[in-house]
C-alpha cells in the first residue's frame, strides 16, 4: 500500500520533504546567505536598496526593558502587524486594525488590552516564535489595506501570494486566503485557504483547506472559479527579482496587493513548504527539471518571467474548471 502510495506520489511529480531539504535547499541555497531572508528586518532592508515596495516599518523592539515603550510607539497607529523578526509559519504575527482608547482589537473583531500586546511582545522577545528557540526582535510594520478585487475571497485578514521560485524563475504559485478560522492569518496550517495559480494567467486553478478540496471560500461562500490575480506579470516579476537579490536558487517569495500601493513583498523564505502542490494539483519536480535543464541561467528576471509562462502554461479554459468543480479525492 505504501509502495503503491509512493509510487503515485512520483508519478504526480510531487516532492517530499527530504527531496525538498537534499535535493533543492542544501543544493541551491549557500547558508551563509540564510540571514538575509530568516530576519526580516534584512530582508526589508535588501527589498529597499533593490527599490522593491515593503510594507512601512513603524518601529522595533529589541530588548525586555523596552517593552514598555510601546505604547508610545503604538499610540499614533490605529493599524498595525507585530511580527518575531526571525519567525516562521506565521507564529507569532499579530494583527490590529482597530485601536480605540484602551483597547486593540483584531481582525475577528475580538479585543486585547495593551497589557497583552506587551505580554505577546515579551514572548516573542524571549524567543518563543523564532527559529531554534532563541530570543529574538520584535518588528512593527504599517498594515496593508485590502485591494477590493479580494474583498469576496478573504475574511477578516490580507491574502498573500506565495511564489516558488527556482534558480530565478518562479515555477508554482498559490494564493493564500486568510479565513475566521485562521484569525485574520495567511496560514494554512491555521486554517487559511491555498489557491493553487496559474503561472501563465494568474487564474485560479484549485483549492485547499486543511488539505481538502474547497470550491468555495468558507466564509464568503464566494466560489474560487473566476477569480484572477491582478497587477499579475508584475507579481512574478517581484518574485524572480529575489534571486539577484538574495543569491538563493530556491525560495519562497510571499507578495501582497496592498489597496494603494499595488504589489509588494512582505517575506522570503529559504525553507518554502510543500503545501503549494497540494494547492496546485501538480508537483514540483517536473517544473524543476525543466529548470535545471537549461544550459544556462537567463540573466534578466522579465526574461526568466516569460519562459516559466510559456513553460508552464495551463490551459485555464478546461483545467481551472475541471479542478476547480470536481472534489479531488487524491488532495
Amino acid at each position: 500500500m505504501l509502495l503503491a502510495s509512493a509510487r503515485k506520489l512520483r508519478s504526480l511529480g510531487i516532492i517530499g520533504m527530504n527531496q525538498r531539504n537534499f535535493g533543492l535547499i542544501s543544493r541551491y541555497n549557500p547558508r551563509h546567505l540564510y540571514p538575509l531572508v530568516d530576519d526580516k528586518l534584512k530582508t526589508k532592508l535588501l527589498a529597499q536598496e533593490a527599490g522593491v515596495t515593503v510594507p512601512k516599518l513603524l518601529g522595533t523592539v529589541q530588548y525586555q526593558h523596552d517593552v514598555k515603550l510601546l505604547k508610545e510607539i503604538l499610540r499614533p497607529h490605529d493599524q498595525f502587524v507585530i511580527k518575531p523578526v526571525k519567525g516562521s509559519g506565521g507564529k507569532g504575527i499579530l494583527v490590529i486594525t482597530k485601536h480605540d482608547h484602551n483597547l486593540y482589537f483584531k481582525p475577528s473583531g475580538d479585543s486585547i488590552q495593551l497589557a497583552d500586546i506587551e505580554r505577546h511582545v515579551s514572548n516573542i522577545l524571549s524567543g518563543l516564535h523564532s527559529l531554534g528557540g532563541k530570543p529574538d526582535t520584535v518588528m512593527i510594520e504599517s498594515l496593508i489595506q485590502l485591494d477590493p478585487i479580494f474583498s469576496n475571497y478573504s475574511y477578516e485578514g490580507i491574502p498573500d501570494i506565495r511564489i516558488i521560485v527556482f534558480q530565478g524563475y518562479p515555477i508554482m504559485a498559490m494564493l493564500r486566503l486568510t479565513t475566521h478560522a485562521s484569525d485574520g492569518k495567511a496560514n494554512l496550517h491555521q486554517g487559511a485557504v491555498g489557491v493553487g495559480i496559474d503561472i501563465a494567467t494568474g487564474r485560479a486553478l484549485h483549492a485547499v483547506q486543511y488539505g481538502k478540496t474547497v470550491l468555495h471560500h468558507p466564509d464568503t461562500r464566494k466560489t474560487f472559479s473566476e477569480l484572477t490575480v491582478p497587477h499579475w506579470n508584475k507579481l512574478l516579476q517581484l518574485s524572480a527579482a529575489c534571486y539577484e537579490m538574495t543569491g538563493l536558487g530556491y525560495l519562497g517569495a510571499d507578495l501582497v496587493l496592498d489597496r494603494d500601493q499595488g504589489p509588494m513583498i512582505i517575506e522570503l523564505n529559504a525553507r518554502p513548504g510543500l503545501a503549494i502542490q497540494v494547492a496546485n494539483f501538480t508537483g514540483l519536480a517536473p517544473r524543476v527539471a525543466a529548470i535545471e535543464a537549461l544550459k544556462t541561467i537567463d540573466t534578466d528576471p522579465q526574461s526568466r518571467v516569460a519562459f516559466s509562462k510559456n513553460q508552464f502554461a495551463i490551459d485555464t479554459n478546461t483545467q481551472s474548471s475541471r479542478q476547480l468543480r470536481t472534489r479531488c479525492d487524491d488532495s
